[in-house]
């Protein structure tokens, strides 16, 4: 009997997986790959409910793996919802409910996929699927802590397919084959308190980081590369904590945010930052702190064998030849880059993280006919 990835959509909606809670989902996707012949392994870290299965031999030379998260985001106000933000109500041939878009049904795609392929026409190898509940979060204990699993333990995919949603505007538009780095960076500058009316006997930080802050909004990081946008950097944050108009205020704190491409790394752009902020703090005698934080470096997996398979299959379902793409934002494929080749492919994501999330349920059937392609076609070479 046919697995039905939309009524697997609407139970894990249903669970209320809200980062980091489990929710239920990770367990009911447990018992089901368990009653399908998977070898399932709880892999939880800090607090995060994660699952590894695998259908196949340990260690084959040959093997398939997905990837995606049961976790979600709050719902926000709820009294805005249309509908109960758990209920995976369907109206008019759409399903309603946080993470009915991101990510729940293409985790319930690949499922029912895998399942039903593996039933069907076992495949000379293994297929695997690595699923976390803190991709929404922090992602400290998520597919980070399946990756370490596996390499403790001997198991390797040979090629990944993340399942999140990554078509625009129609199924089928879009597949993912890197993304690119981002980057926060808090500063904090320190002056001298004063009164405003004698700026002289003061040391004003808000002007240093305003300086500071033109500058680098101002300054193109670079021209975009063969495969990468041009890398981007926004002021997101500017704060000095000061009620007072009369008072020139000791600190003042910025945050920015850089996406940036495969011309820099985290550490290339660390260093830039800081010999900007030492430039200004010698000019204006302000001390300026740098502390950054990165999420995730740029990778690309080249167009090839990867691409080219979940192209294929991609346009024998739809009918639409997919564009090859590294927009967006970041995803745990940055983890998983590590590990083996991995592209991502899902459906479309108008509606992600938004009141009312919800996606066509002819996107799911749609999506696990396109998985099932994928693996038929993977283990058929």
């Amino acid at each position: 009997m046919s697995t039905n990835p939309i009524d697997l959509t609407a139970r894990l909606v249903q669970c209320p997986s809200v980062t980091p809670a489990e929710g239920g989902a990770i367990e009911l996707l447990h018992s089901l790959l368990s009653d399908a012949g998977f070898e399932c392994t709880r892999v939880d870290r800090g607090g995060i409910a994660n699952l590894y299965a695998r259908w196949g031999a340990k260690g084959h030379a040959k093997s398939f793996g997905f990837n995606g998260h049961t976790d979600v985001v709050p719902v926000g106000d709820e009294a805005a919802w249309t509908r109960p933000p758990f209920g995976a109500q369907i109206d008019d041939g759409v399903l309603y409910g946080r993470g009915a878009t991101d990510m729940k049904s293409g985790v319930a795609a690949f499922a029912a996929a895998a399942i039903d392929f593996v039933q069907t026409t076992p495949p000379d190898g293994a297929v695997i699927l690595a699923i976390t509940g803190d991709e929404e979060g922090d992602a400290t204990d998520g597919t980070t802590a399946l990756l370490d699993w596996m390499a403790t333990q001997g198991e390797q995919m040979s090629v990944c397919l993340v399942g999140e949603p990554t078509c625009p505007e129609t199924m089928g538009d879009m597949i993912k084959i890197g993304r690119r780095g981002s980057l926060n960076a808090h500063l904090t500058a320190r002056g001298v308190q004063g009164h405003s009316a004698y700026p002289h006997r003061a040391k004003n930080p808000v002007h240093a980081l305003v300086r500071l802050m033109d500058q680098l909004a101002h300054h193109p990081l670079d021209q975009g590369t063969q495969h990468f946008d041009p890398s981007t950097l926004a002021v997101v944050g500017f704060d000095t904590g000061n009620p007072a108009t009369n008072v020139i205020p000791a600190e003042c704190r910025a945050t920015l945010n850089i996406r940036f491409n495969d011309l820099h790394s985290g550490h290339s752009l660390t260093a830039w930052l800081s010999a900007k902020a030492a430039a200004v703090s010698k000019d204006t005698g302000v001390e300026i702190e740098v502390r950054v934080t990165v999420s995730g470096e740029s990778f690309l997996t080249p167009p090839g064998d990867l691409s080219d398979l979940v192209s294929t299959a991609v346009q024998a379902e739809t009918g639409v030849t997919p564009v090859l793409s590294t927009s967006g934002g970041t995803s745990d494929a940055r983890f998983v880059k590590d590990h083996c080749p991995v592209v991502e492919f899902g459906l479309v994501g108008r509606t992600m993280h938004q009141v009312d999330e919800c996606v066509e349920i002819a996107q799911i059937e749609q999506l696990k006919s396109i998985y099932t392609r994928i693996l038929q076609d993977y283990f058929a070479k």
